[in-house]
């Protein structure tokens, strides 16, 4: 570890469970990397990821956004290709950004957004937009015949939130420069979105546990009792 994340720690009591507010000043304090460094959510349910009718997974606009540029890949016909251009997408198309990706391995965006009728179109791509976490979903709102709208949300800073295979949702929530406030307001809509998208077969406490940090700074534990 280096000097400035045993000195960050310091700030920290690990066995204390903080309230979210709380938590989230602390990170603020403790992100002293020479760059701006991205704040994480980690979050830990009661539920189990491997039965289909216990998955959590949508999608949720962050009212600061995540102080991220993000880039988007949106493919549809050429009917709605002006409206996802006047949105702000970075790249629009169809089979021929189906076979850059499959030929060029070209990841040059951070988002990728289709109509319904492109999804026969990209479906080979699953294998390698898949593990990436880049394939287009209806719960995420990234399969939608609005193209637009789910580039203008991209932009803002619509985020996707899914399990992991150990029941985790990882996600960011902004940057440090953000101050505790912004970064609040983000966790608040975030969190109430996961509360939210329980699954009506959990049994038992929803949320097991919940972690805040910074890219190179310690972990800052939550009140889980206090978030629903």
């Amino acid at each position: 570890m280096g000097k400035k994340y045993i000195d960050s720690a310091k700030l920290v009591d690990t066995a204390k469970l903080y309230d979210s507010a709380e938590a989230l000043d602390l990170v603020c304090q403790t992100a002293k990397a020479k760059f701006d460094e991205t704040v994480e959510l980690h979050v830990r349910l009661g539920v189990d990821s491997r039965h289909a009718d216990q998955q959590v997974r949508g999608a949720v606009v962050l009212p600061n956004g995540t102080g991220k540029t993000v880039r988007t890949m949106v493919f549809c016909k050429a009917d709605k290709a002006e409206a996802a251009k006047a949105a702000g997408a970075d790249y629009v198309g169809e089979a021929d950004y189906v076979e850059k990706i499959m030929k060029e391995n070209w990841f040059e965006f951070d988002v990728v957004i289709a109509t319904p009728d492109m999804m026969g179109v990209i479906g080979r791509l699953g294998r390698v937009l898949g593990p990436k976490g880049l394939m287009p979903n209806p719960k995420a709102g990234t399969v939608t015949p609005d193209v637009a709208r789910a580039v203008t949300e991209a932009k803002a800073g619509k985020i996707e939130y899914r399990l992991d295979r150990n029941n985790i949702i990882h996600c960011p929530i902004g940057k440090a420069s953000f101050g505790k406030d912004k970064l609040a307001e983000n966790f608040d809509a975030i969190m109430g979105a996961i509360i939210k998208a329980k699954p009506a077969a959990a049994k038992g406490q929803y949320i097991k546990s919940c972690v805040v940090a910074s890219t190179m700074g310690p972990g800052v534990k939550v009140n889980s009792a206090k978030l629903g």
